[in-house]
């Protein structure tokens, strides 16, 4: 009996329920009371509880400071009619660093961020809660700080919000110094990093060039000559010299044995130059191209290929003192300056929050929301009758 009646009760209790709901929503004068009531609380917070915030506004774009930058067209800026296309990836670097949580704990040290958004004098819906966590600051932060891109103009725009007028220019003003040392820092990083790259190859090309020219040094005193090439130019001009002297001996030979027997004194003379020419022929010959690894041109061929080696490793060693040099000028002109197109401004009235706009969008919807209700609760009484 007791089972009979717990299940009786419990199937009446959600009918109840959907009942009451459905009294509520076809209950006209319900509706539209709960939204009078609404607009009148939406009124009273926005025309008098809510705390004025006054805006500052600051216009930026990065510049670089290079002279020797070459200029390129940007095919993307120019089919979206933008102007900073070329410095776009910065400009969005700068704005998420503005952004940032870290930037959130160097503004809140320096101007007591917290505090002052969580001054007890603001009314509730407004102010910061004390015991907020660093999440919940930085959302708060996100709604009070606003960094745009403009597309067009590529100028980043920054507004910031704060109970009063001197705070928000702060505020607007440490943005701005903080995000150009930001980017400096960047461009000077990497520089740093490139220069401390070129210093490594520059003192491997030291030495390399060093060896180089020690190996040249070293194969002149094994083979007891400056060059190889002198000598070897020496010794064929010597060749050249002897078979000039053979061919006029053997003129004169010819000559003497129109008259003469070929044992006579005179041409026996002649043949015995001829042979001691062409055995001094054979011997500088045999120094030039005979006896592998102790021939002259051996020699020499290895002197080329020791002096190329160190004319590479010298014009090498001059590239990168070269790019070393340029890489620390570098260093002192990829400096990036945030001009300010617009200086942080100082408020004389607070433009939030938008108190008649404000009111008047929340009654419209309000209304509206209201006017919905009442058409389902007319649908719902026609079905019931």
């Amino acid at each position: 009996m007791r089972d009979d009646i717990k299940e009786t009760v419990r199937a009446k209790r959600p009918k109840a329920g959907v009942a009451a709901v459905t009294r509520f929503v076809t209950n006209q004068n319900t509706i539209w009371r709960a939204a009078t009531a609404l607009c009148v609380g939406a009124s009273v917070y926005w025309g008098v509880i809510a705390s004025d915030r006054y805006v500052s506004e600051a216009d930026v774009l990065i510049e670089h400071t290079q002279l020797t930058a070459e200029k390129t067209v940007d095919l993307g800026s120019l089919l979206g009619g933008g102007s900073g296309g070329g410095n776009r990836a910065e400009q969005l670097l700068l704005r998420s660093y503005l952004l940032s949580s870290d930037m959130m704990k160097k503004l809140d040290a320096k101007l007591h961020l917290r505090a002052h958004f969580g001054d007890q004098r603001r009314d509730p819906l407004s102010r910061l809660s004390t015991s907020a966590s660093l999440e919940a600051f930085h959302r708060y932060y996100l709604s009070r700080i606003s960094v745009e891109f403009d597309d067009y103009s590529g100028v980043l725009v920054i507004k910031v919000q704060a109970f009063d007028p001197k705070t928000a220019q702060a505020i607007t003003q440490m943005l701005v110094a903080e995000g150009e040392n930001y980017m400096n820092e960047i461009g000077h990083n990497l520089a740093e990093s490139q220069v401390t790259f070129l210093e490594k190859q520059v003192a491997q090309m030291a030495t390399r060039y060093q060896q180089a020219r020690l190996a040249v040094l070293n194969f002149q005193n094994k083979h007891d000559t400056v060059s190889p090439e002198s000598t070897a130019e020496t010794d064929v001009g010597s060749i050249n010299k002897l078979r000039s002297t053979r061919v006029e001996l053997e003129t004169r030979r010819a000559a003497l044995l129109a008259y003469l027997t070929p044992e006579a004194p005179g041409v026996v003379d002649l043949n015995v130059q001829i042979a001691a020419i062409d055995k001094q022929i054979a011997e500088q010959q045999s120094r030039l191209t005979g006896g592998k690894g102790t021939a002259l041109n051996h020699t020499v061929e290895e002197y080329q290929r020791l002096q190329m080696a160190a004319g590479f490793a010298e014009d090498v060693y001059k590239t990168a003192l070269a790019g070393l040099e340029k890489g620390r000028v570098e260093v002192t002109r990829t400096l990036k300056k945030v001009s300010v197109l617009q200086a942080p401004t100082l408020a004389e009235e607070p433009l939030q929050p938008r108190r008649l706009y404000n009111i008047v969008t929340f009654v419209l919807v309000t209304m509206l929301v209201a006017g919905i209700l009442n058409l389902l609760a007319a649908i719902i009484r026609d079905h019931k009758d």
